[in-house]
């Protein structure tokens, strides 16, 4: 589905929208190759995403399913479920390089699993852009809270976006 195989065009569309291009792992792979990390925000910028040099290695990649890697991703059993691939570079005199990982670093069986601190920095950094500062501390406050909060707590895990951040309230989920 967001791979190479799922024979769809836009995967490889540098004017292709933002949800089109999250779902694409030959681009989100080709940025982080080039630029040796992901943003958020940056990554996925019309400028970088029609840059000629990321065109022109964007289309030479390509990606094919594994059953083995497909039944780690399935798995019950937390000890071996698996996110993660394994990657092929073939360079220009005709050797590659190989690498996997099954879970991204942070993750709780990763090589630099995050702790609370990381988390609350994480969701600080992604909140920023959307939310006051006020905003942001009185929800990690609560959050962290969770185990003891009452039922008539749980309406403050509700977020509030800054003042015209919105374009029009939404009137539902989707």
């Amino acid at each position: 589905m967001i791979g190479s195989g799922a024979n769809d065009p836009q995967k490889y569309d540098p004017e292709a929208s933002r949800e089109t291009l999250d779902h694409s792992i030959p681009y989100i792979f080709t940025i982080a190759l080039q630029d040796g990390s992901w943003d958020h925000v940056a990554s996925y910028a019309p400028e970088r995403a029609a840059r000629p040099d990321t065109v022109e290695l964007w289309q030479k990649t390509t990606t094919t399913e594994d059953p083995e890697w497909t039944r780690r991703y399935h798995s019950l059993d937390p000890s071996e479920k698996a996110f993660g691939g394994r990657v092929e570079f073939e360079l220009p005199d005709g050797s590659t390089v190989v690498d996997e990982i099954a879970v991204a670093d942070a993750h709780p069986l990763g090589a630099r699993p995050f702790a609370r601190e990381q988390y609350i920095e994480k969701f600080r950094s992604l909140a920023a852009p959307v939310l006051e500062p006020a905003e942001i501390e009185r929800f990690l406050t609560l959050a962290q809270r969770l185990p003891d909060l009452g039922p008539d707590d749980l309406a403050g895990l509700t977020i509030t976006a800054r003042a015209g951040r919105l374009p029009v309230a939404p009137e539902g989920l989707f």
